[in-house]
């Protein structure tokens, strides 16, 4: 089975693109999170996979099919709102049973089907239940049981976790992401959660302005951004000028070693991640500043500094922790292996 293609997908409302030809092709089985800042298209290019709003232009092929103008309910797919959408009046296993009731399924079948999933969501014995008697995270359970119960080609989930408090939503996740590969069920969630998009994900599509600026795995992401805004959209980064002089590199108009601009591009960005800098003496072929602030955090440490007028961050562990004191001056040494130079 071939999975998700997204064709030249487009939604448009009146003069403005929502979402602007996007191509993304979701293998079957994989796992995929849709991560952006607010208005950047990741909800309308969703419901357009799940029917609730037609494109513009482009296709939208499921499993070799295309779907583009196919009615929801024809589609074959799960869904799991924000606001969950349980019905208030309906017992935990009403709920998950209804999809099959209104597809005609028979009622030993139902009842055989809502116990298989109370008991994979963990939730057995739980099926003549109120809903609103549950815990939030008992309700979501229940709302991802209810969209699994006719073993969708495809389940979509908008913002599925984010009414939950820090610790359950984190136990949420991997609940979540286990269920899916035990499934192994094609899905697609979008969050503005960073956090969650790389606990769970194969592949993470990062939006913004209706585009995909990039899709690929979340340590690449993270560790190769394929531009400014995904260097600092996900995670901390320290986004500094770097420019050529002659024979020599210069970061913040200060000499290093290790790193060059691509050819022909002589002014770009360097991408360094707080944790890829290490302090050290002041010396040649490193940046040198002077220590403002330091947090320490228990896990890790931070060191802020000045350098010629522009503030890095500098994270260590307990164990790294720098010998370093407020005002003091120092030397900040880049790895050129994990440093990204990025074009204007």
């Amino acid at each position: 089975m071939s999975g998700l293609v997204l064709n030249s997908v487009t939604k448009q409302f009146g003069p403005f693109t929502a979402v602007d030809q996007v191509q993304l092709t979701v293998p079957h089985g994989t796992f995929v999170c849709m991560l952006g800042p607010s208005g950047c298209g990741k909800t309308t290019l969703l419901r357009m996979i799940a029917g609730l709003d037609l494109p513009t232009g482009g296709e939208i092929v499921l499993d070799g099919e295309d779907i583009t103008r196919m009615p929801t309910h024809k589609r074959n797919l799960g869904m799991v709102f924000q606001s969950l959408a349980l019905f208030p009046h309906l017992t935990v296993g009403e709920n998950i049973a209804y999809p099959l009731r209104i597809r005609g399924v028979g009622r030993e079948e139902q009842v055989s089907r809502v116990q298989e999933l109370l008991a994979m969501i963990h939730l057995t014995g739980y099926a003549d239940r109120p809903v609103n008697k549950l815990s939030g995270g008992q309700r979501q359970r229940v709302a991802i049981a209810r969209a699994l119960a006719i073993s969708p080609k495809l389940f979509l989930l908008d913002e599925p976790l984010s009414a939950l408090d820090a610790k359950l939503r984190e136990a949420m996740q991997v609940e979540l992401r286990k269920l899916q590969q035990q499934l192994g069920i094609t899905t697609i969630v979008v969050t503005h959660d960073q956090r969650e998009a790389m606990t769970m994900a194969d592949t993470v599509v990062v939006m913004n302005g209706g585009k995909i600026r990039q899709a690929a795995s979340p340590i690449e992401i993270y560790r190769k951004p394929a531009d400014r805004f995904v260097a600092d959209f996900i995670g901390s980064t320290n986004l500094l000028p770097l420019s050529v002089q002659g024979s020599q590199t210069l970061v913040l108009g200060q000499s290093v070693s290790g790193i060059a601009p691509p050819a022909g591009q002589s002014s770009c960005s360097l991408s360094v991640r707080p944790e890829d800098i290490r302090l050290s003496a002041p010396g040649e072929g490193r940046l040198t500043g002077r220590v403002t602030f330091i947090r320490d955090l228990g896990g890790t440490i931070e060191t802020f500094l000045d350098v010629a007028g522009t503030e890095v961050v500098a994270v260590s562990t307990p164990r790294e922790r720098p010998v370093v004191s407020v005002g003091q001056e120092v030397g900040l040494v880049i790895d050129p292996e994990t440093a990204v130079v990025l074009a204007a």
